[in-house]
C-alpha cells in the first residue's frame, strides 16, 4: 500500500467532500488546511433550501450550456465559495485551498476556480490553491499571481470599452 504524500492526501479528502455535491454535470470538493489543520470544507451545490439539480435536473444540460460558464443559469455555490464561507477569516490567512472534482462518469475533471471564486480566494487572504488536473495530479496556483491576472484583465476590458 502506498502512503499519498501530504498534497495527494488533501486532494482526496476534497474528493470525498465532493461526493456530496448535488450537481448532475461535475462534482467539486475544496478543503482549506493551515498547517496540516483542516479548517474548512465545500463542494458545489444549491444554496440552503434552494432546489437542486439532483432533485430537479440541470438547466445547464437542458439548454445545452458550458460546464465552465453560464454561470447565471446555475444555482450552485461553488466549492471554493462553501469551504470560505464554513472557515473561520483567522484560519484562512496563509491557508491552502484543495480542490478536486469528478465528472458524471466519475473520471478527473480539471477544478481550476473561476474569476469570482479567484477573487474570494485572493480576499480570504488564501495564499495557495493546489487543483487536481484531468489526469489525478496536482497543479498548484500562488494566488498573487491571481491578483496580476485580474488587474491585466480589468485594464484590458477597460480599454476595449473605450474604444
Amino acid at each position: 500500500m502506498d502512503r499519498p504524500d501530504k498534497t495527494m492526501y488533501f486532494l482526496n479528502i476534497a474528493l470525498s467532500v465532493a461526493a456530496r455535491s448535488t450537481c448532475l454535470r461535475r462534482r467539486f470538493g475544496a478543503v482549506v488546511v493551515k498547517g496540516n489543520t483542516i479548517v474548512g470544507t465545500g463542494y458545489n451545490g444549491a444554496a440552503k433550501g434552494v432546489v437542486n439539480c439532483l432533485d430537479v435536473g440541470c438547466i445547464k444540460n437542458e439548454m445545452d450550456l458550458p460546464q465552465d460558464r453560464a454561470y447565471d443559469y446555475c444555482p450552485a455555490v461553488h466549492a471554493e465559495e462553501n469551504a470560505i464561507i464554513n472557515s473561520n477569516r483567522a484560519d484562512r490567512i496563509g491557508a491552502k485551498l484543495y480542490l478536486s472534482g469528478i465528472d458524471s462518469e466519475g473520471n478527473y475533471t480539471k477544478a481550476v476556480p473561476c474569476q469570482r471564486c479567484r477573487r474570494k480566494i485572493i480576499n480570504s487572504e488564501i495564499e495557495e490553491v493546489v487543483v487536481l488536473d484531468d489526469t489525478g495530479q496536482p497543479v498548484t496556483y500562488n494566488v498573487q499571481d491571481w491578483v496580476q491576472e485580474d488587474t491585466d484583465w480589468y485594464k484590458a476590458e477597460l480599454e476595449k470599452s473605450r474604444g
